[in-house]
């Protein structure tokens, strides 16, 4: 199709038409070709209609008068508004082209170029009925064994979400060529099947960028993220150009990981190689860089940017919200409607939670009603979850409970979860014991739920309460997810759980854990051994809290980077009440920054104090 293409620009007035080119100057080149009479050569009449259709979406519905009055256009025409469609914000109307086809005067039968724009219509679209359909057609017209067709059906049924349609299409092609297989190993990837997409992937002959970028990328979007950078670095040593696709999985990959050295490598890179940052790769940096913790290094990015879009803006607005700074992330809130950008529902949840962060309630309930009143954005159940955490911040359970009560929709686990949570903080547990039974509800293997309702009891000394949670969470087999957490050192990785004693340098770990521990006890800090859901003797306990992920990982942290240089930890887990306190005591007694970020938020550690304000 894009050989045909270029030969529209070849008549010298059609060659006035570009992407700029107004309606009133497009009514003007109609005009001059309808005097001169060329609109009667029916491929002419093609050409011009080709190139309204495809150079502007704005001019679509002009293309489409213009084919209106025309009785026999030509199958190139067709398939040239079926192209464009497909890409629009309306691609449903490329059907309408395709029944013309079909009801044409002069008997035209569509092609390969028809049916692969409507399967690309079809993965926009995401109909899947509408997508076997299409199959179905262009398998009874004879298209089945075209190549485009073939990957182009894989693509679209990648996008469906029906990978074992994926693999009938591929298994029935006798020599898949490099487009099939990098089809293939993209819908394997999006669909999480890594390890046939790994396979395919390591035995394809000539792997482009593209197959490249999308076992990254599936590695990435899977939390593999580890594998995701080691996959990049072999990519470097092939001598494979590396992209802005490439280098977005790279840094969300170090966001995951938390690693900000080689999110920092990244970064370079982008510049020594003199990669354009466009808005998505700009937005990847700044969210990297935020999710690391290095929100100074995530605004400079912002403000260096050229363009920017509403996801950019969300995105610097809600790293300043998990980092604690809800005042910046309002005043960027400010700046960024001042700038005449319309916020989305992405910003809404940024905005939310900034207030949320720094207990602005008031201003937060207004932020909500301006979401529907001023900006006609239905909140959804993300939004109505943070007007639940707003509440519960500041003590006002009840209020939180009423909005999980008047939500439109059915309420989630994170809204009870944030309910839960503020019931732990606030002690209440006649609430606590509702949401946790809310939550085991929804998901009845939430090992979260239990152990903060256990917590409750443990707190409140209800023991019994305490053993009860056991007992249940026993008899249902769910099982306390081990506590993992992730630094970086000198650009490696390094992962802890609890208990485990494998890392090379365990020897030196268990020292600095007894230092830590003697500087503990000299500064008065007796642990808080309540939340431990262990019948075990109150010296062990206190082990066992000292075993504690993040503590190890702090502990690794202390041997191994130089001073002056801030400990970064990430935790799967939501850091516990012991853990807590003891970094703050730790950040000050070994004057040291600690920035842990947990499965709920960023808490930074600096002289004895925390960011999360007393609420995490």
């Amino acid at each position: 199709m894009m050989s045909s293409l270029g030969s529209i620009a070849k008549h010298p007035t059609i060659t006035l038409i570009d992407a700029l080119t107004t309606l009133k100057e497009l009514k003007q080149v109609h005009a001059q070709l309808l005097a001169n009479g060329l609109l009667n050569d029916h491929h002419l009449l093609g050409q011009f209609v080709a190139t309204i259709a495809l150079h502007n979406p704005k001019n679509l519905t002009y293309s489409d008068q213009l084919l209106t009055n025309y009785d026999t256009p030509t199958l190139f025409s067709f398939n040239s508004m079926i192209r464009a469609y497909s890409k629009s914000s309306t691609p449903h109307k490329s059907f309408h082209f395709y029944n013309r086809i079909l009801r044409s005067l002069n008997n035209l039968s569509p092609d390969n170029y028809t049916f692969n724009f409507l399967i690309r219509t079809c993965a926009q679209l995401l109909a899947r009925e509408t997508g076997s359909s299409v199959h179905g057609a262009l398998v009874k017209y004879g298209f089945e064994n075209d190549p485009h067709i073939q990957s182009g059906l894989i693509f679209m049924y990648a996008e469906l979400g029906c990978l074992n349609s994926c693999h009938k299409v591929f298994g029935g092609i006798s020599s898949p060529d490099v487009v099939c297989q990098t089809a293939m190993v993209s819908a394997c990837a999006k669909c999480g099947d890594l390890g046939f997409a790994r396979d395919l992937f390591d035995e394809m002959p000539g792997r482009d960028s593209i197959a490249w970028n999308a076992m990254i990328a599936g590695y990435a979007q899977r939390g593999k993220s580890r594998e995701a950078l080691s996959l990049f670095y072999l990519m470097q040593m092939e001598g494979v150009k590396v992209n802005e696709v490439s280098m977005v999985s790279v840094l969300s990959a170090c966001s995951h990981l938390g690693a900000l050295d080689q999110g920092r490598w990244a970064h370079a890179y982008i510049e020594k190689n003199k990669l354009r940052v466009t808005v998505n790769l700009g937005t990847a940096l700044i969210d990297m860089y935020a999710k690391c913790g290095a929100m100074d290094k995530a605004m400079e990015v912002f403000w260096g940017m050229k363009e920017k879009n509403v996801f950019t803006w969300s995105s610097a607005m809600g790293g300043l919200a998990m980092n604690g700074f809800g005042e910046k992330c309002l005043e960027l809130f400010s700046l960024m409607k001042k700038d005449g950008v319309q916020p989305n529902e992405v910003t809404f949840v940024a905005v939310l939670r900034g207030c949320s962060v720094v207990g602005l309630v008031d201003e937060g309930k207004e932020h909500f009603s301006s979401m529907k009143t001023s900006y006609g954005i239905e909140p959804e159940i993300e939004h109505y979850g943070c007007l639940v955490d707003l509440y519960g911040r500041a003590g006002r359970v009840v209020e939180a409970l009423n909005v999980i009560n008047s939500m439109p929709m059915q309420p989630h686990a994170a809204a009870w979860g944030a309910l839960l949570n503020a019931c732990r903080m606030y002690k209440n547990l006649e609430l606590g014991e509702l949401a946790s039974r809310k939550i085991v509800e929804l998901e009845s293997k939430n090992h979260g739920a239990y152990v903060l309702l256990s917590n409750i009891y443990a707190d409140s000394k209800k023991w019994d309460g305490v053993s009860n949670v056991r007992q249940i969470m026993k008899s249902k087999g769910v099982k306390k997810i081990p506590g993992c957490s992730v630094i970086e050192v000198d650009g490696e990785v390094h992962e802890f759980f609890v208990g485990d004693k494998s890392h090379p340098r365990y020897n030196e770990i268990e020292i600095m854990l007894g230092e830590i521990s003697r500087r503990l006890k000299l500064f008065g800090y007796v642990a808080n051994t309540n939340p431990v859901l262990f019948d075990i003797e109150e010296e062990e306990k206190e082990d066992a809290l000292c075993k504690h992920s993040e503590k190890v990982a702090i502990a690794f942290g202390l041997i191994s980077l130089r001073e002056g240089v801030p400990i970064r930890i990430v935790k799967n887990l939501r850091v516990c009440w012991d853990c807590h306190e003891v970094t703050k005591i730790i950040s000050k007694v070994f004057n040291r920054e600690i920035i842990v970020r947990d499965r709920n938020r960023f808490h930074h550690f600096k002289d004895g104090q925390c960011s999360c304000r007393g609420y995490w």
